[in-house]
Formats: C-alpha cells, sequence, structure tokens
C-alpha cells in the first residue's frame, strides 16, 4: 500500500506539471470548472479500492495479484479520475458496489459517476414520448414531469407527433430528447413552459365617435 501511495503521488506531480489536463469531455481543464483537490481523490480512489477488496475479494486478488499490479493499477485509475470530485468518485464506487456483481471497470466507475436520470427526474425516452403525445394543448399550460419532454416534442413539432405513426414519430423525438437529456446531465436546468401571456387592455377608452366608427364597419363587414 505505501509503494502505491508513492506512485499515486508521482502521478499527482505530473499531472499537476502538465497545464493541459484533459478532462472527461475533451476539453482542458482551464475550460471547465476548477481541477478537485488531488489528494482528496488519492484519498477516494485509496478507499474505494479497499472497499473493492472487502466486496469483490477473490476477483480483487486475481485482478491485482501483484504489488506491481496494484500500483500500476492505482496510477491508471487517478489518471482517469483526476478531473472528478471526491464525493462523486465516493458516490460511483457504492453504486457500483450495489448494482454490479463483478469488480468494476474504469469505465464502469465513469459511467457511474454520471447523474441518475432518476434522479435527475428525466423519463425514459419511450415515457417521454407517450407523455408529449397525449398532452392536450395548448401544450405550454399542461403539468410536464420535466421541461425536456415538453422542449423535445416542441423541436419535434406537435402537428408532426400527432399526425404520424409512433415508428415514424418516435426516433424524431429520441434524438431531441437524449440530445436535451445530456445537456441536463451536464448541469443545464431548462427553462419550464411558458404560458402566453394574455393581451394587454388598452388602458383608455375609444373615443365615442371611434366606437360608432368601428361598429358601422363591423355592421358593415356582417351586412346588417
Amino acid at each position: 500500500m505505501r509503494d502505491s501511495n508513492k506512485l499515486l503521488e508521482q502521478a499527482k506531480r505530473q499531472l499537476a506539471s502538465s497545464p493541459n489536463t484533459p478532462t472527461a469531455a475533451g476539453q482542458t481543464a482551464s475550460e471547465q470548472r476548477p481541477m478537485p483537490d488531488k489528494d482528496e481523490v488519492i484519498d477516494a480512489i485509496n478507499r474505494m479500492f479497499a472497499e473493492f477488496e472487502l466486496v469483490y475479494h477473490n476477483q480483487y486478488n486475481k485482478a491485482f495479484a501483484t504489488a506491481e499490479k496494484l500500483s500500476y493499477a492505482k496510477k491508471l485509475w487517478f489518471s482517469n479520475l483526476c478531473h472528478i470530485p471526491p464525493e462523486q468518485i465516493t458516490a460511483a464506487c457504492h453504486r457500483a458496489i450495489r448494482e454490479s456483481e463483478f469488480l468494476p471497470t474504469i469505465k464502469g466507475i465513469l459511467k457511474y459517476c454520471e447523474p441518475d436520470d432518476t434522479a435527475l427526474g428525466l423519463p425514459d425516452a419511450h415515457s417521454a414520448y407517450v407523455e408529449a403525445c397525449r398532452a392536450a394543448s395548448p401544450k405550454n399550460e399542461q403539468h410536464w414531469s420535466h421541461p425536456a419532454v415538453y422542449h423535445a416534442g416542441k423541436q419535434s413539432d406537435w402537428y408532426f407527433l400527432a399526425n404520424n405513426t409512433e415508428q415514424q414519430a418516435f426516433p424524431i423525438f429520441r434524438r431531441h430528447y437524449l440530445a436535451l437529456c445530456e445537456r441536463v446531465r451536464e448541469g443545464e436546468a431548462l427553462a419550464p413552459p411558458q404560458p402566453e401571456a394574455l393581451p394587454k387592455p388598452d388602458p383608455k377608452p375609444l373615443p365615442a365617435e371611434e366606437q360608432r366608427r368601428r361598429m358601422r364597419e363591423l355592421r358593415s363587414k356582417l351586412d346588417i
């Protein structure tokens, strides 16, 4: 364990010296939010490996049979998780333990680090499609499970959804909806649908002569 920590410290120094450490989105750290404290990330990774050893004992010992393999693995995990806040790593570790019977991979933990759609209030794509198709008009005055459903319906075109089969309409809706879901996962708060504002009443009543003129025009149009 001492050798592992030394290797992690070495990796930490190497990464800290690089001004363009890539992030999960393929951007540099300076283009996104500040990098988390690397010592805290190291602690989170050490705790995660300790929990993995307890839960996945046989798989863990087979994967990291030697101290050298364990040291290299921790260095590799650190290089891939260094941009993620430590509390998010810990939450991903616990989620993996709850949901997976097998020792998680780096890719698996990165996936578990992504927000859970259920926690974000996002229904699955087909449920969202059904909700959009069944919504009454006016659409912007309905109660939506999530604004993403409304915006996906609007972008797909309400008339198109209402007048085409699911086989034709759902792929279009799904494409828009998944793109909106990705924006929500990245932290964007989608604007809720806004009811159309009622026209403002004329603050001043029309003069009597203007009222009579308009009445004459109306009678003329109606042939009264």
